[in-house]
């Protein structure tokens, strides 16, 4: 299953199946102040604990199956921080912000003690430009993961199904699980895409919410425009279809494209950006959603107020403004996907082609024992996925990072074919 890099890589394009106290205060008032105090000395205490052992771990980076696999993700969240481990595990970009972005979040420095309203709403129309579309059809979100669980809030409920791809992106099930709203999941297709054919047998009059992520993660592949087309002709106009273009940025088939424009077409369309991706800011913070007013507005009355920070207000205008930074960004990783295929090639290993900045590569045994041995070596690599637990996926970092993968994957998983 893998691709020629110098050509044009083949499609693998993927079936069906969540204070101090007053002087003259009583002894009384002061016995419930120290109540009050120890109850938030304790809170804060089993807050810690529990971020330290993993149980609030973001759901991009958190291991769909809970106890154990959550303890054993804690020592990489420590890497990650202190080490200096190469950093090939969560879809980032290893460039981070353009110029001009930093230059951003330095120069916001003096306002950085004003609440970012203003900022937020120049933002807001900077987005409504950059798509053509008018202010109130978008939403901002802290990262794409809170405009993916306001859709949640907005559309679930415990009487509600959730159609997603299997495995995609967990956050929109994740976000499910606390509306105890239903999973359906559909099976990919053999060549690991959505099946976008299956997925609308799925819905029915219970279906509050159809995610799609196109480019899908983990595994990289795409639908194309037509499929989407034909997809949403046949899902009721009743239930919302949330597609996430987080990595919109980095495909070069002509057959894929952005469904914003589809939006006065299908009011039940939302489409979620990030700026953590190919904007290099996924340390910052901020994604928004586009659609119709009317579904913005049910969005938006589920946002945390002054969600986004101002720095990141900041350089997220700066980057829509620096479309080079972009192309450069999209050329620097593609580059590095031809490298890694032409590698994987050379030692005849079985890989999914990817449209996006990672790829799964098939390690023939269980993922964990892998990833915990590039630990091992300070590399951090993707997480096991549940239904295709022989994967693993990398993100694609640096060249020289690459070259450091490459060599530490050959001495980890020797390859059985390799001439």
């Amino acid at each position: 299953m893998s691709a020629n890099p110098a050509g044009n890589s083949p499609e693998i394009e993927a079936k069906t199946t969540q204070a101090a106290a007053q002087p003259s205060e009583t002894s009384a008032d002061s016995a419930a102040r120290l109540n009050r105090r120890e109850f938030a000395q304790t809170l804060g205490l089993v807050t810690g604990a529990a971020a330290i052992s993993g149980a609030f771990v973001l759901p991009e980076l958190a291991p769909p199956s809970a106890g154990t696999a959550r303890a054993a993700r804690a020592p990489q969240h420590a890497a990650r921080e202190e080490d200096g481990a190469i950093q090939i595990d969560a879809n980032e970009n290893p460039y981070g912000p353009s110029p001009r972005a930093r230059d951003a979040i330095t120069n916001s420095e003096p306002i950085a003690s004003r609440y970012p309203d203003a900022s937020e709403t120049k933002m807001a129309e900077a987005v409504a430009k950059h798509h053509s579309v008018n202010v109130n059809q978008v939403v901002l979100g802290c990262g794409s993961t809170e405009i993916l669980r306001c859709a949640d809030l907005a559309f679930l409920g415990p009487d509600k199904n959730v159609v997603v791809d299997d495995p995609t992106f967990e956050s929109v099930l994740n976000f499910a699980k606390v509306m105890h709203s239903n999973p359906m999941k559909v099976t990919q297709t053999p060549d690991f895409r959505h099946d976008l054919d299956a997925m609308a047998r799925a819905v029915n009059a219970n279906t509050g919410l159809v995610y799609i992520c196109n480019p899908n993660n983990p595994t990289g592949t795409i639908v194309t425009l037509d499929e989407l087309q034909k997809f949403m002709s046949h899902v009721p106009l009743t239930t919302t279809v949330l597609v996430d273009e987080a990595y919109f940025h980095f495909v070069e088939d002509g057959n894929y494209g952005s469904v914003i424009d589809w939006i006065p077409k299908y009011p039940n369309l939302i489409v979620a950006r990030t700026f953590s991706k190919i904007y290099g800011m996924a340390g910052m913070r901020l994604g928004y959603a586009v659609s119709t007013p009317q579904n913005i507005s049910a969005l938006r009355a589920n946002v945390l107020w002054s969600n986004a920070n101002i720095a990141v207000l900041r350089a997220a205008m700066a980057s829509l403004d620096d479309p080079q930074h972009v192309i450069d960004q999209r050329h620097r990783n593609i580059e590095t996907r031809r490298w890694l295929y032409t590698e994987l090639d050379r030692d005849k290993r079985r890989y999914i082609p990817s449209h996006a900045n990672f790829m799964m590569i098939d390690v023939g045994r269980d993922v964990g024992p892998v990833a915990a041995a590039f630990r091992d070596r300070k590399i951090l690599v993707g997480r096991k996925f549940p239904s295709m637990p022989n994967w693993l996926r990398v993100s694609m970092g640096t060249p020289g990072e690459m070259q450091q993968f490459m060599a530490a994957l050959r001495e980890i998983v020797p390859s059985q074919k390799a001439s």
